[in-house]
């Protein structure tokens, strides 16, 4: 099993959405590396749940659902979607700053491209950002 992160911009689809809906179409990314990452990913795998703007913090778990297919609005046929499923509210957000200022997530790609939208988290850092919660 790998584990990923993925971002929203809590305005536009929050984890409280996707608690909502219980599965959603994870779409709307384009940039080349997180499609790289999201035609990774497998039924099964972890996946943290970020918001953006204001919050900037991990909230939430949830697991990848269905394996990556093509994007069905994505009309050059390169783009794919997956599908994500809603499984727990951390215990605490964990708030960017706290993860920047932690050196255990020196090499985390949250911290050092800040603009990816989605990205691999290694078991270590996983473990760490849910040992963070529980503070």
């Amino acid at each position: 099993m790998k584990r990923w992160l993925v971002k929203s911009d809590p305005e536009e689809y929050a984890a409280g959405d996707l608690e909502r809906d219980g599965r959603a179409t994870w779409d709307g990314v384009s940039n080349a590396l997180a499609q790289q990452h999201l035609r990774a990913m497998s039924v099964g795998d972890g996946v943290l749940v970020y918001h953006t703007g204001k919050e900037k913090a991990v909230v939430a778990e949830a697991r990848v659902a269905g394996p990556p297919v093509p994007d069905p609005t994505n009309q050059g046929g390169k783009l794919v979607v997956v599908e994500l499923a809603f499984m727990r509210w951390l215990p605490r957000a964990v708030p960017l700053a706290e993860i920047k200022a932690d050196p255990a997530f020196d090499d985390f790609a949250l911290v050092r491209i800040g603009r990816l939208s989605v990205m691999p988290v290694t078991i270590a850092q996983w473990n760490r950002i849910l040992k963070l919660t529980k503070v």
